[in-house]
């Protein structure tokens, strides 16, 4: 199914480009744009600039990173690791986890299950 030019589930209408989600993600006042939300998972797409500082705390909800773009490092509990493009980060609920050292424009699609409580 392309969903680019369709109705997802939830009546958001169709679903931009990626490019207009992370123009509308940087200017967001916390990088963070949510384009999809359902009970069971809300997806957006997060955008830290080089050299951001990662404000984020823990969730809720199990999350998902799928890294797009850019070069960073990853803290998620005592591990530390370099991402890059195409690296998918699971985060269980309640974990601490933060990108850091973030040498290129960093964008990530996001994957909350369920959606992320407000």
């Amino acid at each position: 199914m392309d969903v680019s030019n369709s109705d997802p589930p939830g009546g958001t209408g169709p679903i931009p480009p990626i490019e207009r989600l992370v123009e509308l993600a940087r200017a967001a006042p916390n990088g963070y744009h949510e384009f999809l939300r359902v009970p069971a998972m809300s997806l957006g797409v997060y955008v830290l600039a080089r050299g951001a500082t990662d404000r984020q705390g823990p969730h809720r909800e199990d999350e998902v990173y799928h890294v797009l773009r850019g070069r960073a490092r990853f803290r998620h509990g005592n591990a530390d690791r370099v991402v890059n493009p195409g690296d998918l980060l699971f985060v269980a609920a309640r974990e601490e986890h933060r990108f850091h050292s973030i040498e290129d424009e960093l964008v990530a699609l996001v994957v909350f299950a369920p959606a992320e409580s407000e």
